[in-house]
C-alpha cells in the first residue's frame, strides 16, 4: 500500500503568488494604457517622434500608432482578465509581454528612455507571470 503525500503550501508562499500576479496584471492595466497613449499620439500627430532615416526597420510613425494602440488594448484586456484570475489570462499576459518587449526594441530610435523603460517592465510582467506555480494561486 502506497500512500502520497499532498503538500501544502504556505500562507506565505499563496501571499507571494498572489502579489506576484496582482503585480502583473496592475503592470499590465497601466502599461498597456501607457502604449494607448502613446499609439494615440503617434496616429494623431507623428511629429511628435523623432524620425530615423537611416534605421534599419522602416515603419511609418502611424502605423506604430496602430500597432502600440492595438497592443495596448489586448495588454488592458489581458490585465483586468488576471484580476478575474482568468488562466487564459496568464498564459496570454506572457505572449502580449514579449510581444510589447520585441515591439519597443523595434521603436528605440523613436523613443530610446521610454522603449527601455518600458522593456524592463515587462521583462518583469514576464518573470511575475512565469515564477508563479498554478497550484499556489488562492487570491
Amino acid at each position: 500500500m502506497t500512500t502520497t503525500t499532498q503538500h501544502r503550501r504556505s500562507e506565505g508562499v499563496r501571499a507571494a503568488a498572489s502579489g506576484l500576479t496582482m503585480f502583473a496584471a496592475v503592470m499590465l492595466v497601466m502599461c498597456g494604457m501607457l502604449d494607448i497613449f502613446r499609439g494615440i499620439m503617434a496616429i494623431a500627430d507623428d511629429e511628435v517622434f523623432i524620425n530615423t532615416p537611416h534605421y534599419v526597420f522602416r515603419f511609418d510613425l502611424t502605423s506604430w500608432g496602430w500597432i502600440h494602440l492595438g497592443l495596448g488594448v489586448v495588454a488592458m484586456a489581458v490585465g483586468i482578465g488576471l484580476v478575474m484570475v482568468q488562466k487564459w489570462a496568464r498564459i496570454m499576459g506572457v505572449g502580449v509581454a514579449a510581444l510589447l518587449i520585441i515591439g519597443n526594441f523595434l521603436d528605440i530610435p523613436y523613443a530610446p528612455l521610454w522603449s527601455v523603460t518600458l522593456i524592463a517592465l515587462y521583462g518583469f510582467i514576464i518573470w511575475a507571470l512565469c515564477v508563479v506555480q498554478p497550484d499556489s494561486e488562492s487570491y
